[in-house]
């Protein structure tokens, strides 16, 4: 199975942002991709938090939704679009969202960021719970290929990725990392974390990524790439700017490793 990981350099127009997403998803397609995926905050970054409660969406319908759901429908292909802020308990907060939808442009599965990045080196300061309400739930979906072959899929988002308890709660074939990692952390620790989590749960992960800088200021590490269960990275977007990183995904090679190396099954805690 082809698959495609998308980077961009969202701004904070969110018409704009959508039409890029629409030509890289087009391309991916062009291309013989299956399944595409998209960034975190695909949609908006903004120029403040706080401008993603201007955009959020009730769960279910709204423009980016549509968005989604048409170009699966479109393109003929499953679509998992990175985050988009959708409503939350709180009138002050969204829910960093992750939604996946298949090539008949249904959403089968919604997962809502759990772990809250906070960072500050002195130099520069994030607190997403500022904004951003918390999920509480892993989750994940199935993706038949279109030769038969059935994917666990399992999603997760951005820093996500440095609690490996949640991608051993998934149990994936495929482990999704949509992110916006600041050039500082993904310098440092992007692609370590990303074949960490493949090798340690014997499975695929691509992670899309923003990469570039961005209207606010802020600039993000990019480097999207595909990493398989070996730990080996099959391809990444060694550049800043928008670009699409294809990699076949082999589910022989997925039972090869799992059966020569059978960790899964030797675990104790």
């Amino acid at each position: 199975m082809k698959i495609a990981a998308l980077q961009t350099v969202s701004g904070a127009s969110v018409d704009a942002n959508l039409a890029s997403a629409r030509a890289l998803l087009a391309k991916a397609a062009n291309q013989g991709a299956e399944l595409a995926v998209l960034p975190e905050y695909f949609c908006l970054m903004g120029q403040r938090d706080r401008d993603k409660l201007a955009v959020r969406e009730s769960f279910g319908s709204g423009p980016v939704q549509s968005f989604l759901a048409q170009q699966a429908r479109d393109l003929r292909m499953w679509i998992v679009g990175g985050t988009l802020p959708l409503v939350a308990q709180s009138d002050a907060h969204v829910r960093n969202s992750s939604l996946a939808y298949s090539p008949e442009g249904m959403c089968v599965a919604r997962y809502d960021k759990i772990h809250l990045f906070r960072f500050d080196n002195g130099r520069e300061q994030y607190d997403e719970s500022r904004v951003i309400e918390g999920g509480s739930l892993p989750q994940s979906f199935t993706l038949r290929s279109r030769d038969g072959h059935a994917w666990r899929v399992g999603l997760s988002v951005c820093y996500d990725l440095r609690f490996p308890e949640l991608y051993r709660a998934l149990a994936a074939d495929l482990l999704l990392v949509p992110s916006a990692f600041t050039a500082t952390t993904g310098e440092a620790h992007w692609e370590l974390l990303l074949r960490a989590r493949a090798v340690e749960n014997l499975a695929y992960v691509c992670a899309p990524a923003q990469g570039g800088v961005h209207d606010n200021g802020r600039r993000t590490w990019g480097h999207s790439m595909v990493v398989d269960p070996w730990g080996q990275v099959l391809a990444v977007r060694e550049q800043e700017g928008e670009g699409v990183v294809l990699a076949d995904l082999n589910a022989a090679r997925l039972a090869q490793v799992r059966a020569q190396l059978p960790a899964l099954d030797h675990r104790v805690l």
